[in-house]
């Protein structure tokens, strides 16, 4: 492999190779490229998901399948590398093993499970150090947070009109947007970990809570998540084992024991009392907020009793993107600084 590159063209094809890898799952999305002192590419790799090799690993094995020798290469990784044993070993051995001289990270792993691995580096004499890459930071921005918060990301969503009403007042709210929105929210579903509403959305909906976006004959399935305290058979939510019943009214306990499975990132679908309850707690990152140019004049609203009465204490986003989505708008408004 004769690719000569910059330190910082390095990075950003490890970034490019790390978005290759599954957005869903327990560990971050990961890309490797090991470059010779000339900037030559010896070999590159990126994390499949778990259970598979780590992007260090992939591009040692990539390098040696092209017969390149190792010895003094440098490493660029989109995240630190990992200093423990989980399904797979430590990638700073491997790096050590390989003999690579130079490792460049973009982001400190924050997983106190693996963290730590710039430091067992330059205990070994490995030139390591941490190289910022915006790229890589946003690339596994909701894993981050995640890590960080050591709970899952919580992504709040609902379609509502322009009044502000995602039923009208006989309960009906099929369809309050159009198919492109529907097909988006689609989308984000098979790139997350669960899908959660409440018993009383299973009671009145019924619903299939599959990701089944567009031109993705076989997407991933998020776990099917239903809290509250009511017993649901017969519902389609039920059709597989790949489904959770949680007897609580307790977001925290429900955040705790999907952690526990692995859940990473989880969207809450409803209804209103759990939307609520989440958003009261102070356990929403992230609102995906689907607006149709419908009126309703009365009906049911996504999100009440928080307890503010006045103005000065209203929450407040500190970030918000709009996205047009045919004739839907998608308000996507970030809660908090992680």
């Amino acid at each position: 492999m004769t690719h000569r590159l910059t330190p910082g063209e390095a990075m950003d094809l490890a970034v490019s190779l790390a978005a290759r890898g599954p957005a869903y799952g327990p560990n971050p999305r990961v890309g490797a490229v090991l470059t010779d002192t000339a900037g030559n590419v010896l070999g590159a790799g990126f994390h499949a998901g778990a259970g598979t090799a780590h992007a260090e690993v992939a591009a040692i094995a990539d390098a040696h399948a092209h017969g390149a020798d190792l010895a003094g290469a440098t490493a660029y990784v989109t995240l630190e590398p990992c200093h423990h044993t989980g399904r797979t070993g430590p990638c700073t051995e491997a790096l050590v093993a390989a003999g690579v001289s130079t490792v460049r990270y973009a982001v400190a792993d924050p997983n106190p499970q693996a963290t730590g691995g710039g430091d067992a580096l330059r205990a070994l004499g490995v030139d390591a150090e941490e190289a910022p890459h915006g790229g890589a930071a946003d690339l596994n921005a909701r894993w981050l947070t995640a890590m960080r918060q050591g709970r899952p990301y919580v992504i709040a969503k609902w379609a509502q009109t322009l009044d502000g009403y995602i039923a009208a007042a006989d309960g009906t709210s099929f369809w309050i947007t159009g198919e492109v929105a529907r097909n988006h929210a689609h989308e984000v579903r098979a790139h997350v970990d669960a899908l959660l509403v409440g018993t009383g959305t299973v009671i009145a909906d019924d619903p299939e809570l599959s990701a089944r976006p567009e031109g993705q004959p076989s997407p991933h399935q998020p776990l099917r998540v239903v809290m509250g305290m009511r017993d649901t058979p017969g519902a389609r939510v039920w059709r597989d084992a790949n489904a959770l019943h949680l007897a609580t009214h307790d977001p925290r306990e429900v955040l705790n024991a999907l952690w526990a499975r692995d859940v990473r990132r989880v969207v809450v679908e409803g209804g209103g009392e759990v939307l609520s309850a989440f958003v009261d707690n102070g356990l929403v990152n992230e609102l995906n907020v689907y607006v149709a140019p419908v009126l309703l004049g009365d009906g049911v609203r996504a999100i009440h009793h928080l307890g503010i009465t006045t103005l000065a204490d209203a929450l407040r986003a500190d970030r918000v993107v709009s996205t047009a989505l045919g004739p839907d708008t998608l308000v996507t408004a970030l809660l908090g600084k992680e």
